[in-house]
């Protein structure tokens, strides 16, 4: 039987699994102090639990994290047909640091490769960080092959 969209054991499914380890950007989704919804785009690290990202503590979105912790995440590739995305929507936590998170290192070295990576985090070395840590509640995979966005599913009318 397939894994229902929704049921969070769905971080197991292949598909997400190559989006997790992937070098696309994830779109972090949450709400804005004063109620309107915001989206950025940002690396981000999976660590078996949790999608964390690393951000400079006074980056706005620090604040309304803190505020309204509810969160959306979508990590898509669209370089292939049929293309693929996870979401997932979670809480995010929020914890200031006195340097470089691990999780925003291992996202560097993912992104740029071992050895900028590390070039790119020694030149943040000292600097405070908030590691956002988002823990999913609800996930969907969509392939386009085998899971589609529900609007497309044929469900039968009792």
């Amino acid at each position: 039987m397939t894994t229902a969209q929704g049921d969070v054991a769905l971080l197991e499914d292949p598909v997400a699994q190559e989006l997790l380890g992937s070098r696309q950007l994830a779109r972090l989704a949450y709400t804005w102090r004063d109620g309107t919804p915001r989206v950025v785009p940002i690396w981000f690290h999976w660590t078996g639990e949790t999608i964390t990202f690393g951000t400079p503590p006074k980056a706005p979105k620090v604040k309304a994290l803190q505020e309204r912790p509810e969160v959306s995440v979508t990590i898509d590739d669209e370089s292939k047909w049929p293309y693929h995305a996870l979401l997932v929507r979670g809480l995010a936590s929020v914890e200031m640091l006195d340097d470089v998170c691990p999780e925003y290192a291992a996202a560097a070295s993912r992104y740029f490769g071992p050895e900028q990576g590390q070039a790119w985090v020694a030149t943040l070395r000292g600097e405070p960080m908030a590691r956002v840590a988002v823990r999913p509640t609800w996930v969907a995979v969509l392939d386009f092959e085998t899971r589609f966005p529900s609007a497309l599913t044929v469900t039968e009318v009792p």
